[in-house]
């Protein structure tokens, strides 16, 4: 589109840009309008036109990208393109047609100054915000001085660094005060870095110092609970350890008895059953216990559960104090078709200290009663011992370990010679189903049927090997043992006594007690069960895990199914039923086979819970 205007100024033709097509002519009339006044109010709009177009499209642009770049971009480009379409399309014609004075140039120019700051300025007021702050300053001749501030800060900061806090600055309590102060005390930047140092330097002091208070906190409250759970640990190893006083008074009221009741002194088992005794053609349980309510247990579980209880035979092992109340228990409460004899250890001619020399150092050995009766806390680092890690060696250290009762089983085929296989049961057992089925198991030349304790998923009574029960880093334990051997349980055992007389499993047994003894039990720390794991290395049949059921003494969390269809069911551990830490859950097992209407137990005491 081409602007022609005659030299005259009295006619005006619009034509396309090849110049052939007239668009629109206008003429004017030189009376009503000078030719100046046409001249520069159609320069106005000429210049006036661009810049509308290029004002609408940077407010459309800037509010819909929110001054992106490509708002920027935009604007920048518009503002070329109409410039330099306005001095190409028409300044060109103009300049080409007419011929303008100097006062004409300057007067031009002066216009075009004075719409372009127009225009910016209210784009600024438009958007102050995004184009006012990035063009602005540079059209409007002002200076953005943000940066400088910023630097002007940093050098602040840098000098306060180095420096030394004023004595006697007033730290606000919060940023909020600090900003209220700066405002109403006219603060300088380098008194509102100080200000602002103080206030983080004082920060980081008290967060140092809550987290040195923290700490400590936590290690006096980890302290307590550990001291709270040994203090658990050792009072449930004295109750474990100790006698009830119901037991205590069953005990004494039965000894009682003996001494003035005739028929409590009765010969046990009567004189024409004598020949039972070592007739190999009945089932013979051996039980070694001065637990009299235990042994009752024990005996009756087995007549309930036996399908032939006729053909029972029970041998009952205990000291000379706990004879006279056992005998009388038995003596008065015979059970039904079992044949019971209680013999007392002072009753075996072979049990002397010439047989036996080593468990009579063990019994008066200063340093190993020290060890099981002594102080269990006295040398022990409480704080790098876990609480089960306490209660093992608790454990280790009950009295009943160097009690002549709970080695007798190694002395079974001198003790009865007779005899050629027994199954040998302990006091914290319940029997639950017949066991004659164990007199038909086929050790293959064995000594020893027990069930393995390394095949089960429990970590605490059936994942042991000898690793844990032995010290390894002694030479003499390195040298002869193997920790990955599986270990295996007392408590429910089938002897072959024709095949362990074949054997030197006793003197074996005293070759390592004595060992331990030199070398101030070192060796290993747990009872009797160490040293039998040696004795009858090589000598073990196992048996189906069935038969015999550990943990009920150690485990809240037993699983009540499995105790059902166990044979025996064994509360080794500390919680025995018969002490008040045993679990309530599992007490029901073992209490069903205590008679309460007895009058002995009634009158001691000895409820049913």
């Amino acid at each position: 589109m081409q602007l022609h205007i005659s030299p005259s100024m009295r006619s005006i033709t619009i034509s396309s840009n090849n110049g052939f097509t007239d668009l629109m002519k206008i003429k004017v009339a030189a009376r009503h309008i000078s030719y100046r006044t046409l001249f520069h109010t159609i320069l106005i709009v000429a210049f006036l036109l661009p810049f509308v177009f290029i004002l609408t499209a940077l407010v459309t642009l800037e509010g819909a990208n929110k001054c992106s770049s490509f708002g920027t971009l935009s604007f920048n480009l518009l503002f070329l393109f109409s410039f330099l379409y306005a001095f190409d399309g028409i300044g060109a014609d103009l300049m080409g047609f007419l011929l303008l004075s100097l006062s004409d140039v300057i007067c031009l120019a002066f216009v075009g100054i004075l719409i372009i700051r127009f225009l910016l300025s209210h784009l600024v007021l438009l958007c102050p915000d995004c184009f006012g702050r990035r063009f602005g300053p540079r059209f409007l001749g002002r200076v953005d001085d943000s940066g400088k501030l910023v630097r002007d800060f940093y050098k602040i900061f840098n000098q306060v660094i180095t420096e030394e806090i004023p004595d006697g600055l007033k730290l606000p309590d919060s940023f909020s005060q600090l900003v209220a102060e700066l405002k109403n005390n006219h603060y300088d930047a380098k008194t509102f870095a100080f200000s602002l140092r103080a206030m983080v330097l004082s920060c980081y002091i008290k967060i140092v110092t809550l987290n040195l208070l923290y700490s400590s906190l936590m290690e006096k409250l980890e302290r307590e609970i550990r001291e709270s759970k040994v203090s658990e640990l050792m009072n449930r190893h004295f109750a474990a350890s100790s006698i009830p006083k119901g037991i205590h008074c069953f005990s004494l009221r039965l000894t009682d008895e003996y001494s003035s009741n005739a028929y409590a002194r009765r010969q046990l088992p009567s004189p024409e059953l004598l020949p039972v005794l070592s007739n190999n053609s009945y089932h013979h349980f051996v039980l070694s216990t001065d637990n009299i309510l235990a042994a009752s247990v024990v005996v009756t579980s087995v007549a309930r559960s036996s399908l032939e209880p006729e053909k029972v035979v029970f041998h009952v092992i205990t000291d000379k104090k706990t004879y006279a109340g056992m005998h009388s228990w038995f003596a008065l409460n015979p059970v039904a078709s079992i044949i019971v004899e209680v013999k007392g250890i002072h009753q075996f001619d072979w049990l002397t200290r010439e047989n036996v020399p080593v468990l009579e150092a063990i019994e008066s050995h200063h340093d190993f009663r020290n060890y099981y009766h002594g102080n269990h806390i006295a040398g022990e680092n409480l704080s790098n011992t876990t609480p089960r890690s306490f209660a093992s060696k608790l454990q280790a250290r009950s009295p009943k370990y160097i009690s002549l009762l709970n080695h007798l089983r190694i002395y079974l085929p001198e003790l009865f010679p007779d005899l050629d296989k027994v199954v040998f049961l302990d006091d914290d057992v319940v029997i639950q189903r017949d066991l004659s089925p164990l007199w038909e198991i086929d050790l293959q030349g064995k000594v020893n049927g027990a069930i393995e304790t390394c095949k089960g998923e429990d970590e605490w009574v059936m994942s042991k090997y000898f690793k844990n029960y032995f010290n390894f880093s002694h030479p003499l334990i390195a040298k002869h043992l193997d920790p990955d051997e599986c270990a295996w349980a007392y408590g429910m055992n089938i002897f072959d006594l024709r095949a362990w007389r074949k054997t030197n499993i006793r003197e074996t047994y005293h070759f390592w007690l004595k060992e331990n003894l030199k070398s101030n039990l070192t060796m290993w720390k747990l009872g009797t069960l160490p040293p039998a794991l040696i004795a009858f290395k090589g000598r073990v049949h196992p048996i189906d895990p069935s038969w015999h059921m550990l943990g009920l003494g150690y485990q809240r969390k037993t699983n009540i199914e499995n105790v059902k269809r166990a044979a025996v069911i064994h509360y080794n551990g500390q919680s025995k039923p018969w002490l008040e830490i045993g679990f309530d859950h599992l007490r029901p097992f073992w209490t069903k086979y205590v008679n309460y209407s007895n009058d002995f137990v009634r009158n001691c005491h000895i409820l049913e819970s």
